[in-house]
């Protein structure tokens, strides 16, 4: 998440070269790409943690540091 962004809550995601804006509320890449095994990770981690994603997204518009959220554990 970048401090200052703009509507609809989202993050970005980083994948080699590949970039994507990810919506928090649905999991859909709205912008940019990410290969298909990475973007099905990042929709799993996004309904396991969209409660404190959309918390995270109320923090950086008040211009606060966001809360870590942890990754996928290799055992998931």
């Amino acid at each position: 998440m970048f401090f200052n962004d703009h509507a609809p809550p989202h993050f970005h995601a980083f994948h080699g070269r590949h970039e994507a804006k990810v919506e928090i509320e649905t999991g859909k890449v709205i912008g940019g790409s990410l290969p298909t095994a990475q973007r099905r990770l990042v929709l799993e981690w996004v309904l396991r943690y969209r409660e404190e994603l959309m918390a995270d997204w109320a923090l950086v518009r008040s211009e606060q540091q966001p809360e870590r959220i942890p990754g996928l554990s290799a055992n998931d």
